[in-house]
């Protein structure tokens, strides 16, 4: 029996993990949704996805918005039906000793990483409750596991994603529903000071791997749930 969700909602879709995700999702005939601040890179994925037959929806706006999180899930469940999952992408970094951090740079990275996250869970949660079935996905970082020197903000968001996340995993699991988190170690994208295709970052994990790791994680079957899954390149000692 095939257990793919047909219907998942991306954020962080315009670049990067999140446009190899809704690609990949789209070539399994998954209908994906889009979130994203960029419509100029959203409208290119879409208009890539739709030429080979799939469907796609883009939602313009921030994560921290919780209006348009609403207004995103609410919209996406009218168009497709049902949500069966929502891939918690979006994220940024700020990379400074902490003396440097400004209050808005921690503002930012946790409206972002953190609240972004957290809006997002709980726009999905009622549906899927009513639905018996779903899966939130949530793409951390190894360092929700480790700190780093430059790191105290961006590790602060991620720990703070993790722990959410697996509150969450805990209330949810008797509904049918399924939470994961994914940590990740280096991927070439353009999350690094340097573009994406760099040759420092040759032996790095590509974007089209978490993809491929991230539908593995959605395709389990019902009664199986991958609670944490770590992926590193095997160049990168952890």
């Amino acid at each position: 029996m095939d257990n793919t969700p047909k219907n998942i909602l991306i954020t962080g879709a315009s670049k990067g993990i999140g446009r190899a995700l809704a690609l990949e999702a789209a070539k399994q005939q998954i209908n994906v949704g889009l979130a994203a601040r960029s419509e100029k890179e959203l409208q290119e994925v879409q208009r890539e996805i739709r030429k080979t037959g799939g469907k796609a929806e883009i939602y313009t706006g921030s994560v921290s918005d919780e209006a348009f999180v609403n207004q995103t899930v609410s919209s996406f469940v009218q168009t497709f039906g049902k949500i069966d999952a929502v891939i918690n992408n979006a994220g940024f970094g700020i990379f400074q000793p902490a003396e440097n951090i400004t209050a808005q740079d921690w503002d930012d990275v946790m409206e972002t990483n953190v609240k972004g996250t957290f809006l997002f869970s709980k726009a999905v949660v009622p549906h899927m409750k009513a639905a018996g079935s779903g899966h939130i996905i949530t793409i951390a970082s190894d360092v929700a596991k480790r700190v780093f020197e430059g790191g105290s903000l961006y590790c602060a968001s991620k720990y703070a994603q993790d722990a959410f996340s697996m509150a969450l995993r805990k209330e949810v699991r008797k509904y049918g529903i399924k939470v994961s988190v994914m940590y990740s170690g280096l991927v070439d994208t353009h999350f690094h000071a340097h573009p994406q295709g760099d040759p420092k970052a040759q032996t790095w994990l590509r974007d089209t791997d978490m993809a491929d790791a991230i539908l593995y994680i959605l395709n389990t079957p019902a009664h199986v749930v991958i609670d944490e899954l770590m992926i590193h390149p095997l160049s990168q000692e952890y």
